[in-house]
């Protein structure tokens, strides 16, 4: 597994790939938190992060896929998924390495934007007037949901051996979990009766949950059940090359 991870993050970080992901995520960011002035925190009146949080799942839902969507459909399409075969190495680690190496690309990418926590806590009045444990348990939620996205993006490129197909396929799976639930109880037969039950199965009720800064149990176990859904489902695809 820890050879499909070096592998994975020399191919990020010797090539534009990660440096082009990360500086568009920082870049869309810096423009939402200072320059758009209807999200701008310099025209905010309270001390918030709330503009960084509920934008960087709508960054995630196209950058993340358009990250793992050359993970296996690159290979499938070049044929180095069967020198991969080949190895004394289980298709469980060869995703678990992929996972964790995107994974750690979006720990990356998440790091620099904590200068944007330090610029809110000194311009507070008083300073130091943020909600510091609903910033950290946002923090928590979005690295918890980039984890189902990659999981999601990496079975999408294990389905074809076409990058483009997989990005869409990614992205459209990407937004039905997130926002999908929430639109669904929305709809006359459901709302009012079981429109709360239907919203739990999708992540915005859960990360907004987990961004209060109390983190439960039952979030952390659907964030953790879903990513391992996926990573299954994504071993499982794999293995048709068996049968």
């Amino acid at each position: 597994m820890w050879s499909i991870y070096k592998k994975e993050i020399n191919a990020f970080f010797s090539s534009l790939i990660g440096y082009i992901a990360v500086g568009v995520f920082l870049v869309i960011l810096g423009l939402v938190m200072f320059v758009f002035p209807d999200t701008s925190l310099l025209n905010y009146r309270v001390a918030t992060l709330e503009q960084l949080f509920n934008m960087a799942p709508l960054i995630f839902m196209f950058l993340i896929p358009a990250v793992t969507m050359r993970s296996f459909a690159e290979e499938t399409q070049s044929g180095t998924i069967e020198l991969l075969a080949t190895r004394p190495i289980s298709d469980t680690s060869i995703v678990m390495g992929k996972f964790l190496a995107c994974l750690t690309l979006v720990a990356f990418a998440l790091i620099p934007t904590l200068l944007y926590y330090i610029t809110v806590y000194q311009l507070g009045i008083p300073k130091g007037n943020i909600d510091s444990g609903a910033t950290a348990g946002s923090y928590l939620g979005l690295f918890l949901l980039a984890g189902i996205f990659i999981s999601i993006g990496l079975l999408a490129s294990s389905l074809t051996s076409n990058q483009i197909v997989a990005f869409i396929l990614a992205a459209l799976l990407c937004f039905l979990i997130h926002y999908g639930m929430y639109y669904f109880s929305q709809l006359p037969v459901f709302y009012g009766k079981s429109d709360d039950l239907i919203q739990s199965f999708g992540i915005d009720d859960h990360y907004r949950s987990i961004s209060r800064g109390v983190v439960d149990s039952r979030d952390m176990i659907y964030f953790l059940s879903v990513t391992a859904l996926f990573i299954y489902a994504t071993v499982v695809s794999l293995g048709r090359r068996k049968w």
